[in-house]
């Protein structure tokens, strides 16, 4: 992915080194971990785990709270503020077609655990969205993770994970989260759950149509870099996962959708670049083709 010439945002908050306030509510240890990214991974709503402000991001290597920050993230930050950059010159054009004004969205890295508008919240829950400071958390570590555990490398496969967030922005912006949650508060389990797939895999889509118009406008794809991509939203699927940390896979459970579906949504967005390409709660009413 050609990512390094380009414009960095100066919407990047630097937590790293901070010490948040009060421990998550669920216990500790490995299964605590494989909860959290079963439950959340990827975007999902913050609120539904148990549970300082900042200027922009300064010396390299330096946390928020001037502490020293491992030095090998210092490319993933560099790389992260780009991406953010570019999602930032793709929506609004695409969001005042909708008459709406795109305010562009902080994202803020954080180390080990972090304090948002929506709680606290560990790093293993993976990155989120929180609607109510309307800003993206991420823990660099989350890339090794992407890596080694699964097996989703590359730099468009981190791309994607920023994207995904950027969509939740994306969907609050429109009203859709406002909605969503509304309605899953009326609903049962199953169907709150099913609800939430609709959300997340519009999400996906949204990241899909930022890497259509990245690439129409800005040609910063390579070669294997849609592959990554692809490869990025089948490994973090919920039967994937599920089959991963139980050997079992329970749908009605699912909360973000399984790999076929992320993978065919987001594809959808990459490959159509439009807003009403990545209808996921028509398409599932029956009012639009899947």
């Amino acid at each position: 992915m050609k990512w390094q010439g380009g414009r960095r945002s100066s919407n990047i908050e630097d937590r790293r080194g901070m010490r948040a306030g009060r421990p998550l509510a669920v216990g500790g240890g490995a299964g605590a971990l494989v909860l959290a990214l079963l439950f959340m991974l990827f975007g999902g709503d913050p609120e539904q785990l148990p549970s300082g402000s900042s200027g922009p991001s300064g010396q390299v290597g330096i946390g928020g709270s001037g502490a020293q920050v491992d030095p090998a993230q210092a490319e993933l930050e560099d790389f992260v503020s780009v991406i953010l950059a570019d999602t930032e010159d793709t929506w609004p054009d695409l969001l005042a077609s909708q008459g709406v004004r795109y305010a562009e969205p902080r994202l803020v890295l954080f180390s080990d655990a972090v304090e948002s508008s929506c709680g606290f919240q560990e790093s293993a829950v993976g990155p989120f969205y929180c609607p109510l400071d309307q800003r993206v958390y991420l823990d660099l570590t989350f890339f090794n993770e992407l890596d080694r555990r699964f097996d989703a490398p590359g730099d468009f496969a981190r791309a994607y994970v920023v994207a995904h967030e950027v969509g939740h922005h994306v969907q609050n912006l429109l009203g859709i989260s406002d909605k969503v949650h509304s309605m899953r508060g009326r609903m049962g389990q199953a169907d709150a759950n099913a609800l939430s797939v609709l959300q997340e895999l519009q999400a996906d889509c949204f990241a899909g149509i930022w890497a259509h118009h990245a690439q129409r406008q800005r040609q910063v794809l390579e070669a294997g870099d849609v592959e990554e991509g692809l490869n990025a939203a089948s490994a973090i699927g919920d039967d994937t996962l599920q089959r991963r940390a139980s050997g079992r896979v329970m749908p009605e459970s699912f909360t973000h959708g399984s790999s076929e579906q992320r993978v065919r949504w987001f594809r959808r967005g990459l490959e159509q670049g439009t807003l009403e390409a990545c209808d996921t709660f028509g398409a599932a009413s029956g009012k639009k083709g899947r």
